[in-house]
């Protein structure tokens, strides 16, 4: 018989990590995500699998919760055949390399602080460097496109489908046969937000003895998009009307995105006041950039912006900053700046630089537009802590801190309900990539909603297919 293990993702957000291993011996790895906030310290330890023995690694999108741990994979003995989305290894290129680019500053400033207390033996070394993220792109890919039937054995085919999350990223269909019988396993990759302005909607399979689904909001809706864009430029308008600034902590891809074209349209329709927009994230503006080659993969609004002004997501009042000098400047602008910079949990980047100038003064609102890990800095401020510490300096929270789920990539519980309700077969249900509590709720809401169970996966639990 066939099974699934998870090994991450499973009772947690991140570190979305899932092996299929068919009787004749093929193993497909589904993601190889790092974990974050609470469970960081995962990342350390072994897989709970042999890396050599992994045939194929399927990617379903590129955001660091997904790929973040294929270097290591790599070092561990990896040496299979990668498949995935052309834009896909684009991205996840980008945000690899910002990963060990991180990791090895870190490194680097703990182990000084370590040789001046002679500890520098105790210093971890850094999951990757750069040098290991380039080996990533030197295997053998398979490049899927959306609808395709890719076959890897005889018996065993992989088709992509469109999650509408961010840029190209799937749900994936494993099609196996085993005893004379064909199954398909379904593994729901992160499913996007239906209201979402650069994405299309996600697709839904046909069939599926066996749906591993995301479950990060089966806990709850969003808000519905007007509201939240309602709420979003009222928080805006009031911000720079008083001479505040506004903070927006953004992941890098997708969200960024979403949020330009927001403040775009604001512009266009004579509704953002004056001001400065600084895209303060190297990171954030090569995606931009990539979003743009493969335009042809977003919303219709997004060409549309394209067939008009030549580009996507610029307008007047748009800074892009590169370099740290540039990024520096920016504190010397005390009014009226709406500043988008990573990272997107603040568990670092350059929103700590912009946190320790501008949080503590009341006339500035902080806005938060996406998941907040267990752990994170920004958890923590969206749960209501008043006072921080950032690069060893306390830093009291001054200004407002507002929420907006609604923009979330993320499908919430009726999205996903209404999407499992558009199989034509589905079995049997399986929940990954979120916290127990709300997976608790998500697994009941399906039982009353559609009158099947759902079970919760627990960590490199065996389940048969």
């Amino acid at each position: 018989m066939a099974y699934v293990q998870s090994f991450g993702g499973a009772e947690t957000v991140t570190g979305s990590c899932h092996l299929l291993q068919l009787q004749n011996g093929i193993n497909i790895l589904v993601d190889c995500g790092m974990f974050q906030g609470l469970v960081e310290d995962h990342n350390l330890k072994p897989f709970g699998f042999e890396p050599e023995g992994v045939d194929y690694l399927l990617i379903t999108h590129a955001h660091l919760d997904h790929v973040g741990r294929i270097p290591k994979l790599l070092k561990e003995g990896f040496g299979g055949t990668i498949i995935t989305h052309r834009s896909t290894l684009d991205l996840a290129e980008v945000v690899l390399t910002d990963s060990a680019k991180i990791q090895e500053e870190s490194y680097e400033t703990a182990y000084r602080k370590a040789q001046r207390r002679g500890e520098e033996h105790s210093v971890p070394r850094p999951l990757y460097v750069q040098d290991d993220v380039r080996l990533v792109f030197q295997c053998p890919f398979i490049h899927a496109a959306y609808d395709e039937t890719i076959r890897l054995d005889e018996g065993v085919e992989v088709v992509f489908r469109n999650a509408g999350h961010i840029l190209d990223s799937a749900i994936i269909e494993i099609r196996f046969e085993e005893d004379g019988v064909v199954k398909t396993v379904v593994f729901s990759g992160d499913l996007g937000n239906e209201n979402d302005l650069v994405m299309p909607r996600p697709d839904i399979p046909r069939e599926a003895d066996a749906l591993f689904i995301e479950s990060t909001y089966g806990d709850r809706n969003h808000k519905g998009i007007e509201e939240s864009n309602e709420e979003f430029k009222r928080i805006i308008k009031e911000t720079i009307d008083n001479n505040g600034n506004v903070l927006i902590p953004s992941f890098a891809i997708e969200r960024t995105q979403e949020i330009l074209c927001i403040l775009k349209g604001m512009y266009d329709e004579g509704e953002l006041p004056v001001c400065q927009v600084f895209l303060d994230s190297p990171m954030a503006i090569r995606a931009t950039e990539i979003y743009k080659s493969y335009h042809e993969e977003l919303s219709q609004c997004c060409n549309d912006y394209l067939e008009r002004d030549g580009q996507i997501f610029d307008f007047p009042y748009l800074y892009y900053t590169l370099n740290v000098q540039d990024s520096m400047q920016i504190n010397e602008e005390m009014a009226r700046c709406i500043i988008i910079a990573g990272a997107g949990m603040c568990n670092g980047g350059r929103i700590l630089q912009h946190f320790k100038h501008r949080l503590w003064d009341e006339r500035n609102a902080l806005v938060f537009v996406g998941y907040q890990v267990e752990g994170t800095l920004g958890r923590r401020l969206v749960d209501g802590e008043t006072k921080i510490k950032i690069y060893h300096e306390d830093i009291i929270v001054k200004a407002k801190v507002h929420t907006i789920n609604g923009f979330s990539a993320h499908a919430d519980q009726n999205d996903l309900i209404e999407w499992m309700e558009g199989f034509e077969r589905l079995e049997k249900i399986f929940l990954i990539h979120g916290e127990h509590d709300k997976q608790e709720i998500f697994r009941d809401e399906i039982e009353k909603r559609m009158g099947k169970k759902a079970h919760i996966v627990k960590y490199a639990e065996k389940i048969g297919i």
